[in-house]
């Protein structure tokens, strides 16, 4: 009998597709080796984004994959995860400490782009990432409420802060900063400076991504963020209806005119589901999400329902990915974090630390 050929088992990966990459595995380079003793395989895949709940569920889906080939004996698939720091814009390097920032942006307000936000921090850190969170909505803050946060950061040398912590992720706000009932009451140039502050004076602890909420519109906070700030990529929260969609085009606009990659698009509040009777009613329309990711090439990476249970976890300090972990709601939000890590992965690696300092000297 015949051995099987390693051409052979890397045409069959080709046909097998990552649902969070939305490629094959070939493709996405997230085949590390193959090994062949006889008849018997030995596969390793090493995936760029956090996949703690989908592990053994891909590493059955590829061994039985493999099992197609004629004549094979033993197959053993491993799969590892290894985050890498992405490419950022031309000017910039990544920041110490941080291997990729995402910024979380909408149109307009009222779309639950925060929500959505302290919500995808928690699935990546629920995926076995190290993650962050900043708030950048320097006038209204709200991060600290839905982490069930307070209080003054520490300081250990009166320079810097200490990151305040909740349920494993690291957050910075301008709302532990000042009371919660005290208006910010600041021109724009002020508040891009807190913003460039909270960032920078900040004692982030290695992190694998620091999610930055943005607040709404397209001022001088999102242009500071997508021009001065080193940021890997880019999602986009919107409602189905036409109003929000037309904002989060200019959001959307906004990014890719400083190359900035936008990794996709969440449609938030897609479908109201009766919680008496059941009966589901997109009340914001229906279909907007989808039509404005294909009209920009871009991914729909997930919908998500206009759900009471939602708000009111957000609201107590808990929210949903923690408050009910094994509901639908909080599955779909790793669905999506998983899905836009997975697009990050697929971007440009950052090499800026690979390569030693050159000095020039005279000898």
């Amino acid at each position: 009998m015949s051995s099987i050929e390693k051409a052979t088992v890397q045409e069959l990966l080709k046909t097998f597709i990552d649902p969070n990459v939305g490629t094959d595995l070939l493709s996405a380079k997230s085949v590390k080796s193959i090994t062949i003793d006889g008849n018997n395989v030995n596969v390793t895949i090493s995936l760029g984004y956090p996949a703690k709940t989908y592990l053994k569920e891909l590493q059955h889906a590829v061994q039985e994959h493999l099992k197609a080939l004629e004549g094979v004996g033993t197959i053993n698939v491993s799969v590892e995860v290894n985050i890498v720091s992405h490419a950022v814009q031309q000017n910039l390097k990544p920041q110490a400490n941080i291997k990729n920032i995402i910024a979380v942006a909408s149109g307009k307000g009222g779309v639950g782009k925060s929500t959505t936000s302290v919500n995808l921090a928690l699935a990546l850190a629920a995926e076995g990432a190290t993650v962050g969170i900043l708030d950048a909505d320097i006038y209204g803050p709200s991060i600290p409420m839905m982490l069930g946060l307070s209080g003054l950061p520490t300081s250990e040398d009166g320079k810097t802060m200490s990151p305040k912590i909740a349920y494993g992720i690291q957050s910075i706000s301008i709302g532990y900063l000042i009371p919660q009932d005290q208006a910010m009451i600041v021109r724009a140039p002020i508040a891009v400076n807190a913003l460039q502050q909270l960032l920078r004076d900040t004692r982030w602890d290695n992190l694998d991504y620091l999610i930055v909420d943005l607040p709404p519109g397209t001022g001088d906070i999102q242009l500071t963020l997508a021009q001065q700030i080193p940021v890997s990529g880019a999602v986009i929260v919107t409602t189905p209806q036409d109003i929000a969609l037309l904002d989060a085009q200019r959001g959307l606009g906004m990014f890719q005119k400083v190359n900035v990659p936008v990794l996709g698009l969440i449609e938030n509040m897609s479908v109201h589901i009766c919680s008496n009777c059941g009966h589901e009613e997109a009340i914001f329309g229906s279909g907007g999400g989808l039509a404005m990711a294909e009209k920009n090439q871009i991914e729909l990476l997930g919908s998500l329902p206009l759900d009471r249970a939602i708000r009111e976890n957000a609201d107590g300090g808990r929210p949903t990915v923690v408050a009910e972990p094994e509901s639908r709601e909080a599955e779909i939000y790793r669905e999506i974090a998983r899905k836009m890590a997975a697009k990050l992965a697929l971007k440009a690696k950052d090499f800026s630390s690979k390569f030693p300092n050159i000095v020039i000297q005279n000898t």
